[in-house]
């Protein structure tokens, strides 16, 4: 795991220094550089050493010092490309690099390489002999890559608040990226918080032309739910143990490591499958696992951690934490991210992968399986929704959301009141934005009173109402799952769990986005992915010869934290950073209402507080 960074045209060898310096902790073990003052090329890259650690410096070139890479991330099927590229004449410098496979596949196969693989990655190619630079990103985002494009400047890196070091990135706020992140909690691929800054989405790729700049962006991939109506009528146990299969297989694949490796467990379903995936594949190895537990009971899952690890066998690590105690670390996290994100588990995604770190280099993570396999309560929320919206007149709406705002507000995790609140303020508008409402850190009628020129609906729910009515071919909980992955997982969780781990230099193996098992759940009917009101059936079923009973049937519980508590204990901002086209009497209000329990604005509040300590942007 690595953070590359580069630019052509406008800027110095200070520019590129300064850019690698600020993504030393993704990479502690070493950096490297290629400069073409000539040609006006930097690349910047510093390097965690996880495969080849002998052999896999970067940026690296072929033997023929025409192709080049600054690349992060990591290819799963790196051996498999590797034997098929020395079958076409492609000779290697390296052992077991998986870099140097990408220079071959792409020396080979062109801009037709990123489809190709099965990994993680945001890598950039330079290729002398077409004169152009060559950028990809995985196929969910995992790895980070953004990115300006100038007339006379273009310039990338795997962090914001490094391409912000560039002396020709102006670091102004983008108005429209600010709204979107209070409208989401989190800034949806292209945009960001930075005016003239961009995302290179998900399964998406880019060309730029070393002499005009001049750049392509194209998509080699992208999640389309396509059910395979054979599949209607097959048998439960058939595709569960294929299933089965898939994840064992996506399991052994990320064991490969040069370095430490251990398992993140929560205790869940997702997590325990791992570990006990691992334990069997690795034979005779002790597998490493880790837990955090929270001394508040409605928060804490390490019993249930602690039965898995009996049952996989593993080396258990437990930390037990006081949320009290970790609320003191809320700005020096918020502090490192390079773009704020209104997801508050980023606090014990931190704290976990910072314990992690003391033991292993690389953790096997459950990202992903949530939203393949329709495992948040909006998929159960949505045919009452339906019904309601159907059933009930617009005023007794009215009459039912004014009653539910006045329950007593309750700090406990995700309490019947939170979720009352949140489910009729996003009846109280159009289907197509119900879950991006659901979770809103500002309903739209509030950005109204926050914004000074606040978007219309259709532009600022753009990007979920257009997956909405995009997808109208498959059933409601396939949309709902596309918007969840397409969306959220991209933009939202991959990107926390990034930033969280690469602060503490952690690498993160998402186990169920392998392309094998997303391919797999493309094609999957919805109703094995939810069925009579249980989430995730096909995954649970396939899970049960692995996992103790007691988890496959306990009820989920998520990675929280008591925010709406913290909150009320959290002073108000002092002298604020002013942030232009907003109310900072709205803010002001949204404290008083808060701490005074009047209100709960806990996901607007810790918005704000990641905005007001985020290290990127002039305000």
């Amino acid at each position: 795991m690595c953070g590359i960074a580069g630019f052509m045209g406008r800027g110095s060898r200070s520019d590129i220094h300064a850019m690698t310096d600020a993504l030393a902790h993704r990479g502690p073990d070493g950096e490297g550089f290629y400069f073409d003052e000539e040609k006006h090329i930097y690349l910047g890259h510093r390097r965690l050493s996880v495969r080849d650690i002998e052999g896999g410096a970067q940026p690296m070139w072929d033997a023929s010092n025409e192709t080049g890479i600054v690349f992060n991330g990591e290819i799963y099927n790196f051996p498999e490309l590797r034997a098929e590229l020395e079958a076409l004449g492609a000779v290697f410098q390296t052992s077991h690099s998986d870099t140097e496979v990408l220079i071959h596949g792409y020396r080979h196969w062109g801009t037709d390489l990123a489809r190709r693989l099965n990994g993680m990655f945001a890598f950039a190619i330079i290729d002398k002999i077409r004169g152009r630079l060559y950028l990809a990103r995985d196929r969910f985002g995992e790895k980070p890559l953004f990115y300006t494009a100038k007339s006379d400047l273009f310039a990338f890196s795997s962090e914001l608040k490094s391409l912000e070091k560039h002396s020709g990135i102006d670091g102004n706020i983008s108005n429209f990226g600010l709204q979107k992140l209070f409208a989401y909690g989190y800034i949806p691929a292209p945009n960001s918080l930075l005016e003239n800054v961009f995302k290179l989405p998900a399964g998406q790729q880019m060309t730029v032309e070393l002499d005009t700049l001049d750049t392509k962006i194209s998509k080699y991939w992208e999640f389309l739910i396509t059910p395979d109506d054979n599949l209607t009528a097959a048998k439960d146990d058939e595709l569960a143990e294929h299933l089965q299969e898939l994840i064992l297989q996506s399991v052994s694949r990320r064991l490969v490591s040069d370095v430490p490796l251990g398992v993140f467990l929560s205790g869940g379903v997702d997590s325990s499958a791992i570990l006990c995936a691992a334990a069997k594949n690795a034979k005779d190895r002790k597998v490493s696992s880790f837990t955090i537990g929270f001394e508040e009971a409605s928060y804490d899952e390490s019993g249930y951690a602690q039965l898995v690890a009996e049952h996989a066998g593993s080396i258990h690590h437990l930390r037990m934490l006081n949320l009290a105690n970790a609320q003191e670390l809320i700005p020096e996290v918020l502090g490192q991210l390079d773009e704020p994100i209104g997801d508050a588990s980023l606090l014990p995604t931190y704290l976990l992968s910072k314990f992690t770190r003391e033991n292993v280099t690389v953790a096997l993570s459950g990202d992903g399986a949530d939203e393949l396999f329709a495992g948040y309560d909006p998929f159960l929320a949505l045919k009452p929704a339906q019904a309601y919206k159907k059933y009930v007149p617009d005023l007794a709406h009215k009459l039912f959301t004014g009653l539910a705002n006045a329950l007593p507000k309750s700090g406990r995790n995700m309490s019947f009141d939170f979720k009352l609140r949140r489910t009729l303020a996003g009846l109280s508008y159009q289907e197509s934005v119900w879950a991006p409402v659901w979770m809103a850190p500002l309903f739209p009628d509030q950005m109204k009173e926050f914004f000074e020129e606040p978007l219309p609906l259709e532009d600022l729910y753009s990007e979920a109402m257009e997956i909405w009515d995009s997808n109208s071919a498959v059933d409601r909980t396939d949309r709902l799952l596309t918007f969840f992955t397409n969306l959220y997982l991209q933009n939202d969780i991959l990107t926390k769990v990034d930033r969280a781990s690469m602060m503490s230099s952690l690498e993160t193996r998402a186990i169920f986005l392998d392309n094998d098992i997303v391919d797999f759940c493309i094609k999957l009917p919805s109703h094995f992915k939810i069925r009579n009101g249980q989430r995730k059936y096909l995954l649970k079923k396939a899970l049960e010869p692995l996992l103790p009973s007691q988890t496959i049937n306990r009820k989920k519980k998520g990675f929280g934290i008591p925010l709406a508590d913290w909150m009320r204990k959290t002073p108000e901002v002092q002298s604020p950073r002013p942030v232009p086209g907003v109310d900072m009497y709205y803010a002001a209000s949204q404290w008083t209402e808060h701490h005074s329990g009047k209100s709960d604005n806990r996901f607007f509040l810790w918005n704000w507080l990641a905005l007001q300590n985020s290290p990127t942007g002039r305000f």
